[in-house]
């Protein structure tokens, strides 16, 4: 089952989104994915889930975990 802790930066037809793994409507909308990546990863850090980086085309092109990972991403 997805953890609604991991949030995901994806690609909108006039900027990007956050959206909560499992959510059916955006956290919030951003003009920039750079901003959208920053409340993504704030998200992800208070709530110690992932945070994963969608491009353009709707593919995972990045993730970071800040949960109790093993391996934790550095970042």
């Amino acid at each position: 089952m997805p953890s609604k802790r991991n949030q995901h930066v994806v690609p909108r037809e006039d900027g990007w989104a956050v959206r909560g793994e499992g959510n059916s409507r955006d956290t919030r909308r951003f003009e920039t994915q750079g901003d959208a990546i920053r409340v993504a990863r704030r998200i992800a850090r208070n709530q110690k889930g992932e945070l994963f980086v969608h491009g353009r085309d709707g593919r995972i092109r990045e993730r970071r975990s800040y949960g109790n990972d093993p391996y934790p991403a550095s970042g």
